[in-house]
């Protein structure tokens, strides 16, 4: 896992730039943060700290929105493909360390 780390950070990143800038811009999105779509048909808009790209967790989830999306998201964003309360419950222990 130690050397898809950086990958899988890099490939997260070029996925936020490839965003539309009025995506981008949102103002509902606050510095230090960005939109994740999580769900497995509907897909739903989360915010999250950037730090989140730090645990190990999380980035494994971006390695399944890796293999599952590669560049190409749908939701023209980072889509993470995991049941809604998969993902609300890894943030919500990842928003208590």
């Amino acid at each position: 896992m130690g050397t898809c780390l950086p990958s899988v950070i890099t490939n997260a990143m070029q996925i936020l730039k490839l965003q539309p800038v009025h995506i981008r811009n949102q103002s509902d999105v606050p510095r230090g943060h960005f939109a994740v779509y999580v769900g497995d048909t509907q897909k739903k808009r989360f915010v999250v700290p950037i730090s989140y790209l730090n645990h190990p967790s999380f980035q494994d989830l971006l390695q399944q929105a890796e293999e599952e999306f590669g560049f190409d998201h749908p939701m023209g964003g980072l889509t993470i493909p995991c049941k809604e309360e998969t993902f609300v419950d890894l943030a919500s222990r990842l928003n208590h360390l």
